[in-house]
């Protein structure tokens, strides 16, 4: 592997590390006990009063919401290298369905179904870690060139991939709400699902941006400074929510559905990029290069932030961000083999 590569994953080892030695030595707090009170969680849930959560909280709030702003703002639609971005959506979003599929069918055999839970593993199996790690990969093995296209594609990667999810996890909610003897008519829940999708922390920033960039009008600089300013912490919160998470809710109790999604992640996910971006949309050279690579990209924190937005499943997640990172040095050192017999 590269050295300035292994250079950054071991940067984010030590952060999340180091946050991990901070939630379990309990500096930022404890988390309550389970009968201890509790307080409104979004969507109107409940959840501990935990740093873990309370850091979550904010990076999905205000942090990210700055990013995905600020991203379709500046989003210069004429020069988008359409062709590359559809090699690669479309076969990550035909996994997305496919994986949502796959565990909304296994809900059935739950006893207690969770609403959110198809949602979260979905998107812990696609979701890439395409800033801490991606962008020093790419600049690495293919220069500004490649990192060029590289920013461009990953531009677009939480805004679709986010706005689908947040779609098919609220109009689960909205569901599981009918099914409740006490739930109201089926107009009232269709007019909240809606509500709750659009006024959402992912969805509303974005129908700002794109209402904005649409306008052709430029960013006022105090506002544009502003979203910069609150962009740069996504990437240093995340690695931090990841470390103190392990500290307070530990490794997920079975690690195999973990190990699980790493394998469609590290293996499955990019190699059905492969196929679609070389023998479906004809791509080759650096193109293919990149969004094969941005398909084998470890699991981003965001997967994680996603599930405790929804209260689902966190250790599950924060596992396998932590293994898929890990086994990030084994398997980009295979997909650049392939890559440099196919491209």
């Amino acid at each position: 592997m590269n050295e300035d590569a292994a250079t950054q994953l071991l940067a984010i080892f030590i952060v999340v590390a180091g946050a991990w030695i901070v939630g379990r030595l309990r500096w930022l707090g404890d988390a309550p006990e389970p009968d201890h009170p509790r307080i409104a969680g979004p969507g109107g849930g409940v959840c501990f009063h935990d740093p873990a959560r309370v850091l979550a909280n904010a990076a999905f709030y205000i942090f990210i919401p700055a990013l995905l702003c600020l991203t379709t703002a500046r989003l210069d639609m004429a020069t988008l290298p359409w062709r590359t971005l559809l090699a690669y959506f479309v076969p990550v979003q035909v996994l997305l369905f496919v994986l949502y599929g796959i565990h909304r069918y296994r809900q059935r055999s739950r006893p207690a179904p969770l609403p959110a839970l198809p949602t979260v593993r979905t998107i812990t199996s696609i979701f890439g870690n395409t800033a801490q790690v991606g962008i020093p990969i790419v600049t690495a093995l293919y220069g500004p060139e490649g990192l060029g296209l590289h920013v461009t594609v990953m531009g677009l990667h939480g805004l679709t991939l986010l706005s689908t999810l947040t779609v098919i996890v609220e109009m689960d909610l909205a569901r599981a709400r009918v099914r409740d003897a006490r739930a109201p008519s089926i107009a009232a829940m269709a007019l909240t699902t809606l509500r709750n999708t659009i006024i959402h922390p992912v969805v509303l920033p974005l129908v700002v941006g794109w209402a904005w960039n649409l306008s052709g009008l430029p960013i006022p600089g105090v506002v544009e400074d502003v979203l910069e300013l609150l962009s740069l912490a996504v990437v240093p919160v995340s690695l931090v929510v990841i470390g103190l998470s392990l500290a307070y809710y530990g490794l997920a109790s079975r690690l195999a559905p973990s190990f699980g999604f790493v394998a469609i992640k590290l293996l499955l996910q990019p190699a059905f990029v492969l196929l679609v971006a070389h023998w479906g949309f004809g791509l080759s050279g650096l193109p293919l290069s990149i969004v094969v690579l941005m398909g084998a990209l470890p699991v981003g924190a965001n997967a994680l932030i996603f599930a405790q937005r929804y209260e689902t499943h966190e250790a599950e997640s924060a596992t396998a961000i932590v293994i898929s990172t890990f086994c990030y040095a084994v398997t980009l050192p295979f997909w650049i083999f392939v890559l440099s017999r196919v491209a």
